[in-house]
């Protein structure tokens, strides 16, 4: 089969298209290959998603390119030799050419400033994620994010050039790899130039907004996740929605929310060291009930993990006896702390977990912490059974 026509390579705008079918058959997933002559589908490849539409009015879900030959994935058979129309999904191609054209101009910008390369890229469904072999600080990323929209506004000319062998030897442009035959090459002037089978916008401008919404450490390099076009304006509207929510809830203006959780999270770690205070008085009071050898069994309600090894370790200051704290309830479970000041408990919070579908343990062999799923009453009982640790 001769190759096929790719309408896409020189009119990215093309959303409407006549073309013959060349081959029709059957997949192994109930759906159809087919082979046009020319198409204006673009296939998957170099990161951008496959275009979806219709060809014949049947639903075309996929797109791929196999030595030359571009075949469609269609739900229902198209009659090899019929001349049928192409209909691309202009929704989706609009959106992933904006976001492919996006990815270019930071990642030039990227290379053009810090020399960090592009060595991984994903147009995904609902971010970009582009990897670099070099590190870089939320601050530079801020200064790329302002570069890109700045060049995004000059509504920059894009470039599409298919240069001969020798041409292309005194070009200075972007690739990860060697590539056999024709080099198509996407200028975005003063940005990138790279080597591409994408689509791509016209001019900058198209593009409106980009949005780069974090940096992370990835393998030896980082990881950028960045919006363009109409999902940066989307986030940034959804964001705006969550800051007037907030700005409600705190009774701040919009632009003194942050100064407002600030002042909530003081206030809140302010009473969290009171009520630990008010806790450590509880329980000193709890532990003077005990004294010398005597065991300690206690259940006390709304105790976190700290506060439960807290109030173990004021029993273990008042006494050198078995001490087991348990706070929660029967239908949700309990969390526990044992301990026993120089003591071994490690084979009864084995059996305590074994008894009481139980989970934990420690380091210490004077101390555990865990929680069981059992009643109050089972609980009781397993002590009473090893004549251990009476509630005074």
């Amino acid at each position: 089969m001769p190759a096929t026509q790719k309408l896409y390579e020189t009119d990215a705008t093309l959303r409407r298209f006549y073309a013959r079918v060349l081959d029709c058959c059957q997949k192994m997933d109930s759906a159809y290959a087919v082979l046009l002559d020319r198409t204006a589908f673009f296939p998957e490849g170099g990161g951008q998603g496959a275009d979806h539409g219709l060809l014949g009015g049947v639903p075309i879900t996929d797109v791929h390119e196999k030595q030359g030959e571009v075949w469609h994935t269609a739900a229902a058979p198209l009659a090899v030799g019929a001349f049928v129309e192409g209909v691309v999904d202009g929704v989706r191609r609009d959106d992933l050419t904006v976001q492919h054209s996006g990815e270019h101009i930071v990642s030039g910008l990227i290379h053009r400033y810090y020399g960090f390369h592009n060595v991984g890229f994903h147009l995904g469904s609902d971010v970009v994620t582009i990897d670099f072999d070099g590190i870089l600080t939320p601050a530079e990323l801020s200064d790329i994010e302002l570069a890109a929209n700045l060049y995004v506004r000059e509504d920059h000319p894009v470039q599409i050039l298919l240069p001969t062998r020798e041409e292309l030897s005194r070009l200075d442009y972007r690739s990860k790899k060697e590539i056999a035959g024709q080099v198509r090459i996407v200028r975005f002037p003063e940005a990138d130039t790279c080597a591409c089978c994408g689509t791509h916008v016209a001019r900058t401008g198209e593009i409106g907004l980009i949005r780069l919404l974090s940096v992370q450490r990835f393998r030896s390099g980082c990881r950028i996740e960045m919006l363009s076009g109409a999902r940066a304006f989307s986030y940034l509207a959804r964001m705006e929605a969550q800051n007037r929510r907030i700005s409600a809830l705190l009774s701040a203006k919009p632009a003194e929310t942050a100064d407002a959780v600030e002042r909530l999270l003081h206030e809140l770690s302010r009473q969290k060291a009171q009520i630990a205070h008010l806790q450590s008085e509880h329980f000193a009071q709890l532990a003077a009930r005990f004294s010398g050898d005597a065991d300690a069994l206690l259940f006390e309600p709304d105790l976190d993990a700290d506060a439960v090894r807290r109030l173990c370790a004021a029993l273990l200051d008042a006494t050198t006896g078995l001490c087991a704290v348990f706070s929660g309830d029967d239908d949700a479970g309990y969390k526990y702390a044992l301990g026993q000041r120089g003591g071994d408990i490690r084979t009864l919070t084995r059996q305590l977990n074994a008894a009481l579908s139980g989970r934990g343990g420690g380091r210490d062999p004077f101390f555990s912490q865990g929680s069981v799923h059992a009643a109050e009453p089972a609980i009781r009982a397993f002590f009473a059974a090893r004549g251990q640790a009476s509630e005074n």
